[in-house]
């Protein structure tokens, strides 16, 4: 699920990469990496971070990256678009949501409207998905009058991109099934962004527009259940956010910039400082009942290495009571 909206740092044998569509899985020369029907994909994202990772020593990445046809298309206007809402939430309401500008957001919009693009339309008639793209761009200029979209040069470059990924594109659920029941496999699935950035369980409206729990595993990639085994939760020892939204535990004082300074908290996509808090265990125990976790992967505890005191975030009160739920 999600698109270049995401970024996960790795470093492999003291070399960094950063990865926003590609899976991590893509540095690995002996793994084959899948992008799935759940994710929203920028084709000039997808180059530019393949450019951007060549340089830093990545290999026949297009050898190893497979693409489902059923992955829906972030387009340069859903970008735009992205923005313009942003500004408009600003003006009308006083805040805006703090997305990434990525079209992410839009584009599951269109998705979710049935006016969506496919990878598998961009590879099957091209004078079929020309008329449908020209569609919707005319939709949203209507709707943001000052959006100026080049038609003619956008198509120009997605007829380009359509060969480029050609070679790298399957049919998503059949190759998943092979994968599940062909010869013994190791899968990992990787998601993007955290459990409370979820559309339905995350602290709405500041959340993602996709399912960044559990189910988007089933959802994302057309897993059934039964073949979900270990599920690992990812969490740091401290408590982070990039945007707006609630932060019971937030640290807006020495102790937050130490934790930002020494973490190295900035947001991989947006370069933004993340604000910082103390581990906040009511959100872990909550992503715990929606994920259910068969362990716990608990990272940057060298981050509070420096710290005499180090607290944590134990019950939420509601009324002056404490509440044995997430509110």
């Amino acid at each position: 699920q999600g698109g270049n909206n995401a970024g996960h740092t790795v470093v492999v044998d003291g070399k960094e990469y950063d990865f926003h569509l590609f899976p991590s899985g893509i540095i690995n020369p002996k793994a084959i990496s899948f992008i799935g029907n759940g994710v929203v994909i920028h084709l000039p994202g997808l180059f530019e971070e393949a450019e951007k990772n060549e340089k830093k020593g990545l290999k026949d990445w297009e050898k190893r990256l497979i693409i489902s046809d059923r992955a829906h298309i972030v387009f340069d206007f859903h970008q735009a678009v992205d923005g313009l809402q942003e500004v408009q939430r600003q003006a009308q309401e006083g805040k805006n949501i703090g997305t990434t500008k990525k079209g992410i957001g839009p584009t599951y919009s269109s998705k979710a409207a049935r006016t969506g693009l496919r990878i598998c339309d961009l590879l099957s008639d091209f004078d079929e998905f020309s008329s449908r793209f020209k569609n919707l761009a005319q939709q949203y200029k209507s709707m943001f009058p000052t959006l100026e979209i080049d038609i003619e040069g956008q198509l120009k470059k997605l007829k380009g991109y359509a060969e480029k990924i050609r070679p790298m594109v399957r049919d998503g659920v059949y190759f998943m099934y092979e994968a599940l029941h062909g010869s013994p496999k190791k899968i990992l699935v990787e998601g993007a962004n955290a459990a409370l950035l979820d559309i339905d369980f995350g602290t709405y409206p500041f959340v993602t527009s996709s399912n960044c729990t559990v189910g988007g595993v089933c959802t994302g990639l057309g897993v059934p259940p039964q073949h979900v085994g270990d599920v690992y939760g990812v969490v740091k020892a401290y408590t982070t956010r990039v945007g707006i939204g609630a932060f019971p535990t937030e640290q807006i004082n020495e102790t937050g910039d130490l934790l930002q300074s020494r973490g190295h908290e900035w947001g991989v996509t947006t370069g933004r400082k993340r604000r910082c808090g103390w581990l906040d265990l009511v959100i872990l125990k909550y992503a715990h009942m929606i994920n259910g976790f068969t362990a716990l992967a608990l990272t940057k505890l060298d981050i509070l290495d420096v710290l005499d005191e180090i607290k944590i975030g134990v019950a939420y009160k509601l009324g002056g009571k404490r509440i044995p739920y997430f509110p």
